[in-house]
């Protein structure tokens, strides 16, 4: 005998309201265990894979990849084993904590907690009861293997181009179809479709997940923060010199030592020096909230939109375990794993610009935060170098614009002033920050 049990997609984390589909890794008829990945998903803030909060067999999947699913609804029906006993009043085997209803609604991406008052049930000593090829096709169409993983806008382009995603190899994340899988699975004799005149020649791509969170935090930023943004071109050849000795050393032979380390770094120490550009501003208390730690935002661009994660207590970390720290935070925003906690508490921001090869921007803030700094490209441009004597000369250089952005509520020019010519004059003189 089994109990149908219904788990709904939980918020997972700061009260997001939902989640798109990204993969399931479960279809109907299969068994599956308490903690066991079941799907995918997408939040505003990052990818997660949700466990399965019950042990049984999964008899209904909610919803197809690519669906926008509100918190609440129903994500997956899994039959349970109805509690039962052995002859004898034995127990019939080994016991299974399974999560209460209201337990399993508030879990955020982990499974059920051992400290828990859930209800023990026992699992009966046969094997998991076996579906027929009859019931499964009763179930109805099993619906995650027969729709291959894209996004709308991939189906969309496949559509338009005549192309059935069953025929298509997919190669992007997570086994998904890309645009690109798409276009080379046209036949060569395919013939183009006429344009859509009813609506123009355009595309449309729904606004889900990352992109819509960071759209309306930056307009939510632009509207409530007073941007104040100043720059400054500073000559970084002595940064680059230390580099490439770092970059050098047996400790740092595993990770890839960049110009960002050294921009973070400097960037940590002269915020100790300007405590009020790693503050807050507490509209219902009408007070500032200056921070005495520093967690360190870092923009990263991915395949889903801009994210910003940050790196807890940056302020305490050495060299290493900072060039560690970065190496992570990149690594897992690029794969798209990043998780809500990474994504939250967040003090100041720092954004690398220059990897697209732009010299200087305005940066908007990141919503709560007082400060962003926006490093540009590492360039070999001529400069003007003063020598012990007093005369001049012009000679290559390595040089960069920084571009520092601060909320006016709580900073002031001059005090802005000083975090962005602190920070610069430590990249040209790193031996300053010995002082």
């Amino acid at each position: 005998m089994t109990s149908p049990q219904q788990f709904l997609l939980p918020d997972v984390g700061e009260g997001l309201t939902e989640a798109e589909i990204l993969a399931w890794s479960v279809r109907p008829g299969d068994v599956v265990e308490v903690n066991q990945i079941i799907v995918e998903v997408e939040t505003a803030k990052a990818a997660v894979e949700l466990p399965s909060p019950y042990a049984g067999v999964v008899s209904a999947l909610h919803a197809d990849v690519g669906d926008l699913l509100p918190v609440g609804r129903p994500l997956i029906t899994i039959d349970t084993d109805a509690p039962g006993e052995a002859p004898g009043g034995e127990p019939d085997g080994p016991a299974v904590r399974q999560p209460d209803t209201e337990q399993a609604a508030l879990l955020v991406g982990y499974g059920p907690q051992g400290t828990g008052a859930g209800r023990r049930r026992r699992r009966p000593a046969q094997a998991q009861p076996q579906r027929t090829a009859a019931a499964v096709e009763d179930s109805g169409p099993d619906r995650a293997a027969a729709r291959p993983a894209a996004k709308p806008p991939v189906r969309k382009l496949a559509k338009d181009l005549g192309v059935d995603l069953a025929t298509v190899t997919p190669t992007g994340p997570g086994n998904t179809i890309t645009r690109e899988d798409v276009r080379r699975a046209v036949p060569e004799t395919a013939v183009t479709p006429a344009p859509d005149t009813s609506r123009g020649s355009e595309t449309r791509v729904p606004i889900r997940g990352v992109r819509k969170h960071t759209a309306a935090a930056m307009v939510a930023s632009a509207f409530t923060a007073p941007h104040v943004t100043e720059f400054i071109t500073v000559d970084v050849t002595a940064t680059m010199r230390l580099r490439e000795l770092v970059a050098g050393r047996r400790e740092f032979r595993d990770l890839r030592v960049t110009p960002l380390l050294f921009f973070a770094r400097a960037f940590l120490i002269a915020l100790a020096k300007t405590p009020e550009a790693n503050s807050s501003w507490d509209e219902a208390a009408q007070e500032i909230v200056l921070k005495h730690y520093v967690n360190l935002g870092v923009a990263a661009a991915t395949d889903r939109g801009l994210v910003v994660p940050n790196i807890k207590g940056a302020e305490r970390m050495s060299l290493h375990e900072l060039a560690q720290a970065l190496a992570d935070l990149t690594a897992t925003a690029r794969a798209g794993r990043t998780s809500p906690q990474d994504m939250t508490g967040g003090t100041v921001t720092l954004t690398n610009v220059g990897v697209f090869g732009v010299d200087t921007g305005t940066p908007i803030l990141n919503p709560g935060e007082a400060a962003i700094l926006a490093v540009g490209a590492v360039r070999r441009m001529p400069w003007v170098v003063q020598d012990d004597d007093g005369d001049e000369r012009v000679e290559p250089r390595w040089v960069t614009q920084l571009a520092l952005s601060f909320d006016h509520r709580l900073m002031d020019g001059r005090q802005g002033s000083e975090l962005l010519a602190n920070t610069a004059q430590i990249l040209h003189e790193p031996g300053l920050a010995m002082l």
